[in-house]
Protein backbone atom coordinates (compact mmCIF):
# COMPACT_ATOMS: atom_id res chain seq x y z
CA UNK A 1 0.00 0.00 0.00
CA UNK A 2 1.31 3.45 -0.94
CA UNK A 3 2.03 6.23 1.53
CA UNK A 4 -0.87 8.45 0.47
CA UNK A 5 -3.24 5.49 0.25
CA UNK A 6 -2.36 4.41 3.77
CA UNK A 7 -2.59 7.91 5.28
CA UNK A 8 -6.11 8.31 3.88
CA UNK A 9 -7.26 4.75 4.70
CA UNK A 10 -8.01 4.26 1.01
CA UNK A 11 -10.00 1.13 0.16
CA UNK A 12 -10.68 -0.36 -3.25
CA UNK A 13 -13.78 -2.53 -3.57
CA UNK A 14 -15.45 -4.22 -6.52
CA UNK A 15 -13.94 -5.15 -9.84
CA UNK A 16 -15.71 -3.17 -12.55
CA UNK A 17 -13.88 -1.39 -15.35
CA UNK A 18 -15.17 2.05 -14.43
CA UNK A 19 -13.82 3.73 -11.28
CA UNK A 20 -16.03 5.58 -8.80
CA UNK A 21 -14.44 7.66 -6.04
CA UNK A 22 -16.54 8.43 -2.96
CA UNK A 23 -15.45 11.38 -0.81
CA UNK A 24 -17.08 12.39 2.48
CA UNK A 25 -17.79 15.78 4.07
CA UNK A 26 -16.99 17.51 7.36
CA UNK A 27 -17.32 15.50 10.56
CA UNK A 28 -17.72 12.14 8.86
CA UNK A 29 -15.51 9.48 7.30
CA UNK A 30 -15.91 6.95 4.50
CA UNK A 31 -18.51 5.02 6.56
CA UNK A 32 -21.05 7.69 5.53
CA UNK A 33 -21.32 5.81 2.20
CA UNK A 34 -22.29 2.47 3.76
CA UNK A 35 -25.78 2.42 2.21
CA UNK A 36 -24.46 3.25 -1.29
CA UNK A 37 -21.42 0.98 -1.59
CA UNK A 38 -23.29 -2.37 -1.79
CA UNK A 39 -25.15 -1.09 -4.89
CA UNK A 40 -21.90 -0.21 -6.68
CA UNK A 41 -19.43 -3.04 -6.08
CA UNK A 42 -20.86 -5.42 -8.70
CA UNK A 43 -20.62 -2.84 -11.49
CA UNK A 44 -17.74 -0.55 -10.57
CA UNK A 45 -14.32 -0.36 -8.97
CA UNK A 46 -15.10 1.75 -5.90
CA UNK A 47 -12.45 3.85 -4.15
CA UNK A 48 -13.20 5.14 -0.66
CA UNK A 49 -10.89 7.36 1.38
CA UNK A 50 -10.90 9.58 4.46
CA UNK A 51 -10.13 13.29 4.35
CA UNK A 52 -7.14 14.28 6.43
CA UNK A 53 -8.42 15.48 9.81
CA UNK A 54 -11.19 12.87 9.98
CA UNK A 55 -11.19 10.96 13.28
CA UNK A 56 -9.98 7.84 11.46
CA UNK A 57 -6.77 9.53 10.22
CA UNK A 58 -3.55 10.15 12.15
CA UNK A 59 -3.84 13.68 13.64
CA UNK A 60 -0.06 14.07 13.34
CA UNK A 61 -0.50 14.17 9.54
CA UNK A 62 -2.85 17.14 9.73
CA UNK A 63 -0.94 20.18 8.49
CA UNK A 64 -2.86 23.26 9.67
CA UNK A 65 -1.31 25.43 6.93
CA UNK A 66 -1.95 22.98 4.10
CA UNK A 67 -5.59 22.55 5.09
CA UNK A 68 -6.30 26.22 5.73
CA UNK A 69 -7.62 26.27 2.14
CA UNK A 70 -9.67 23.65 0.30
CA UNK A 71 -6.88 23.34 -2.29
CA UNK A 72 -4.99 21.21 0.27
CA UNK A 73 -7.72 18.57 0.07
CA UNK A 74 -7.79 18.82 -3.75
CA UNK A 75 -4.03 18.10 -3.86
CA UNK A 76 -4.66 15.06 -1.65
CA UNK A 77 -7.36 13.79 -3.99
CA UNK A 78 -5.07 14.16 -7.02
CA UNK A 79 -2.27 12.38 -5.12
CA UNK A 80 -4.60 9.47 -4.26
CA UNK A 81 -5.72 9.14 -7.90
CA UNK A 82 -2.10 9.22 -9.04
CA UNK A 83 -0.95 6.63 -6.52
CA UNK A 84 -3.84 4.31 -7.42
CA UNK A 85 -3.13 4.90 -11.13
CA UNK A 86 -6.66 6.10 -11.87
CA UNK A 87 -6.89 7.58 -15.38
CA UNK A 88 -10.59 8.53 -15.20
CA UNK A 89 -13.29 8.36 -12.55
CA UNK A 90 -16.81 9.30 -11.62
CA UNK A 91 -16.31 11.43 -8.51
CA UNK A 92 -19.05 11.57 -5.87
CA UNK A 93 -18.35 14.31 -3.33
CA UNK A 94 -20.46 14.98 -0.25
CA UNK A 95 -20.63 18.51 1.16
CA UNK A 96 -17.15 20.13 1.08
CA UNK A 97 -15.82 17.25 -1.03
CA UNK A 98 -18.14 18.28 -3.87
CA UNK A 99 -16.16 21.52 -4.01
CA UNK A 100 -12.84 19.71 -3.52
CA UNK A 101 -13.62 17.60 -6.59
CA UNK A 102 -14.48 20.74 -8.55
CA UNK A 103 -11.13 22.37 -7.61
CA UNK A 104 -9.19 19.21 -8.55
CA UNK A 105 -11.03 18.98 -11.88
CA UNK A 106 -9.89 22.45 -12.94
CA UNK A 107 -6.25 21.38 -13.09
CA UNK A 108 -6.94 17.79 -14.22
CA UNK A 109 -10.28 17.60 -16.08
CA UNK A 110 -9.05 14.43 -17.81
CA UNK A 111 -9.29 12.52 -14.51
CA UNK A 112 -13.01 13.18 -14.02
CA UNK A 113 -15.72 11.94 -16.39
CA UNK A 114 -18.34 13.57 -14.13
CA UNK A 115 -18.73 15.00 -10.65
CA UNK A 116 -21.77 14.17 -8.54
CA UNK A 117 -22.12 16.79 -5.80
CA UNK A 118 -24.30 15.99 -2.80
CA UNK A 119 -25.17 18.85 -0.39
CA UNK A 120 -22.39 21.07 -1.77
CA UNK A 121 -22.11 24.86 -1.47
CA UNK A 122 -19.71 27.35 -3.10
CA UNK A 123 -20.04 29.74 -0.14
CA UNK A 124 -21.81 29.48 3.22
CA UNK A 125 -21.78 33.17 4.11
CA UNK A 126 -24.45 35.53 2.83
CA UNK A 127 -23.18 38.30 0.58
CA UNK A 128 -24.65 41.09 -1.53
CA UNK A 129 -26.91 39.32 -4.06
CA UNK A 130 -25.96 35.90 -2.69
CA UNK A 131 -27.68 33.75 -0.07
CA UNK A 132 -25.41 31.15 1.54
CA UNK A 133 -27.51 30.65 4.67
CA UNK A 134 -25.19 32.12 7.34
CA UNK A 135 -24.21 35.54 8.67
CA UNK A 136 -20.69 36.03 10.04
CA UNK A 137 -22.17 36.33 13.54
CA UNK A 138 -23.73 32.83 13.17
CA UNK A 139 -20.37 31.36 12.24
CA UNK A 140 -18.52 33.18 15.04
CA UNK A 141 -20.99 31.71 17.55
CA UNK A 142 -20.58 28.25 16.04
CA UNK A 143 -16.77 28.44 16.28
CA UNK A 144 -16.94 29.76 19.82
CA UNK A 145 -19.23 26.91 20.90
CA UNK A 146 -16.82 24.38 19.34
CA UNK A 147 -13.94 25.94 21.24
CA UNK A 148 -15.72 26.15 24.59
CA UNK A 149 -17.04 22.59 24.85
CA UNK A 150 -16.51 20.42 21.81
CA UNK A 151 -18.41 17.40 23.11
CA UNK A 152 -21.48 19.48 24.00
CA UNK A 153 -21.29 21.21 20.61
CA UNK A 154 -21.23 17.82 18.82
CA UNK A 155 -24.32 16.69 20.71
CA UNK A 156 -26.21 19.82 19.69
CA UNK A 157 -24.95 20.13 16.11
CA UNK A 158 -25.46 16.52 15.02
CA UNK A 159 -29.30 16.46 15.16
CA UNK A 160 -29.48 19.93 13.55
CA UNK A 161 -27.26 18.89 10.64
CA UNK A 162 -28.80 15.45 10.11
CA UNK A 163 -32.42 16.46 10.75
CA UNK A 164 -34.75 14.18 12.67
CA UNK A 165 -34.64 13.28 16.32
CA UNK A 166 -31.64 12.83 18.59
CA UNK A 167 -32.23 9.08 18.90
CA UNK A 168 -32.08 8.28 15.19
CA UNK A 169 -29.29 5.97 14.04
CA UNK A 170 -28.06 8.59 11.55
CA UNK A 171 -27.74 11.24 14.29
CA UNK A 172 -25.88 8.80 16.54
CA UNK A 173 -23.59 7.85 13.65
CA UNK A 174 -22.79 11.49 12.82
CA UNK A 175 -22.26 12.30 16.52
CA UNK A 176 -19.77 9.43 16.71
CA UNK A 177 -17.67 10.45 13.69
CA UNK A 178 -17.83 14.13 14.67
CA UNK A 179 -16.67 13.37 18.20
CA UNK A 180 -13.83 11.21 16.81
CA UNK A 181 -12.16 14.32 15.40
CA UNK A 182 -9.57 16.05 17.57
CA UNK A 183 -11.30 19.28 18.71
CA UNK A 184 -8.61 21.70 17.51
CA UNK A 185 -8.55 19.99 14.09
CA UNK A 186 -12.35 20.00 13.88
CA UNK A 187 -12.40 23.75 14.61
CA UNK A 188 -9.75 24.46 11.99
CA UNK A 189 -11.55 22.36 9.36
CA UNK A 190 -14.90 23.99 10.15
CA UNK A 191 -13.36 27.47 9.85
CA UNK A 192 -11.76 26.63 6.49
CA UNK A 193 -15.00 25.21 5.09
CA UNK A 194 -17.47 27.77 6.42
CA UNK A 195 -15.28 30.74 5.44
CA UNK A 196 -14.53 29.37 1.95
CA UNK A 197 -15.71 31.18 -1.17
CA UNK A 198 -15.33 29.32 -4.47
CA UNK A 199 -17.72 31.40 -6.55
CA UNK A 200 -14.91 32.94 -8.62
CA UNK A 201 -13.58 29.58 -9.88
CA UNK A 202 -16.88 27.91 -10.85
CA UNK A 203 -16.64 29.09 -14.46
CA UNK A 204 -13.38 27.11 -14.78
CA UNK A 205 -15.11 23.82 -13.95
CA UNK A 206 -15.72 22.14 -17.33
CA UNK A 207 -16.45 18.58 -16.18
CA UNK A 208 -20.20 17.66 -16.19
CA UNK A 209 -21.66 18.23 -12.70
CA UNK A 210 -24.73 16.56 -11.19
CA UNK A 211 -25.87 18.69 -8.23
CA UNK A 212 -28.04 16.86 -5.67
CA UNK A 213 -29.57 18.56 -2.69
CA UNK A 214 -32.05 17.94 0.14
CA UNK A 215 -35.20 20.02 0.12
CA UNK A 216 -34.33 21.07 3.68
CA UNK A 217 -30.69 21.38 4.75
CA UNK A 218 -29.44 23.45 7.69
CA UNK A 219 -26.06 24.04 6.00
CA UNK A 220 -27.01 24.52 2.35
CA UNK A 221 -30.10 26.37 1.11
CA UNK A 222 -31.57 25.14 -2.18
CA UNK A 223 -30.62 28.45 -3.86
CA UNK A 224 -26.93 27.54 -3.34
CA UNK A 225 -27.42 24.50 -5.58
CA UNK A 226 -29.13 26.67 -8.17
CA UNK A 227 -26.19 29.09 -7.97
CA UNK A 228 -23.78 26.22 -8.70
CA UNK A 229 -25.92 25.16 -11.66
CA UNK A 230 -26.00 28.68 -13.12
CA UNK A 231 -22.28 29.38 -12.67
CA UNK A 232 -20.41 26.14 -13.34
CA UNK A 233 -18.57 26.42 -16.67
CA UNK A 234 -19.57 23.05 -18.11
CA UNK A 235 -22.82 21.09 -18.33
CA UNK A 236 -24.71 20.74 -15.06
CA UNK A 237 -28.03 19.50 -13.74
CA UNK A 238 -29.77 20.00 -10.37
CA UNK A 239 -32.07 17.62 -8.55
CA UNK A 240 -33.70 18.63 -5.28
CA UNK A 241 -34.71 15.53 -3.32
CA UNK A 242 -37.54 15.19 -0.80
CA UNK A 243 -34.98 14.29 1.87
CA UNK A 244 -34.25 16.31 5.00
CA UNK A 245 -30.80 17.21 6.32
CA UNK A 246 -27.18 17.61 5.28
CA UNK A 247 -26.29 13.89 5.31
CA UNK A 248 -29.24 12.43 3.38
CA UNK A 249 -27.27 9.39 2.15
CA UNK A 250 -27.11 8.38 5.82
CA UNK A 251 -30.47 9.61 7.11
CA UNK A 252 -32.75 9.01 4.08
CA UNK A 253 -31.10 6.22 2.07
CA UNK A 254 -34.43 5.02 0.62
CA UNK A 255 -34.88 8.38 -1.09
CA UNK A 256 -31.26 9.29 -1.82
CA UNK A 257 -29.53 6.07 -2.92
CA UNK A 258 -31.77 5.54 -6.01
CA UNK A 259 -31.19 9.19 -7.02
CA UNK A 260 -27.42 8.88 -6.56
CA UNK A 261 -27.36 5.65 -8.61
CA UNK A 262 -29.35 7.27 -11.41
CA UNK A 263 -26.94 10.21 -11.62
CA UNK A 264 -23.92 7.92 -11.44
CA UNK A 265 -25.22 5.68 -14.24
CA UNK A 266 -26.70 8.25 -16.60
CA UNK A 267 -25.08 11.28 -18.14
CA UNK A 268 -26.68 14.68 -18.65
CA UNK A 269 -28.74 14.62 -21.81
CA UNK A 270 -27.35 17.39 -24.01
Amino acid sequence: MGVVEEAHNAKILGSGEQVIVLAHGFGTDQSVWKHLVPHLVDEYRVILYDNMGAGTTNPDYFDFNRYSALEGYAYDLLAILEELQVVSCIFVGHSVSGMVGAIASISRPDLFSKIVMLSASPRYLNDVDYYGGFEQEDLDQLFEAMQNNYKAWCSGFAPLAVGGDMDSVAVQEFSRTLFNMRPDIALSVAQTIFQSDLRSILHMVTVPCHILQSMKDLAVPVVASEYLHQNIGGESIVEVMSSDGHLPQLSSPDIVIPVLLRHIRYNIAV
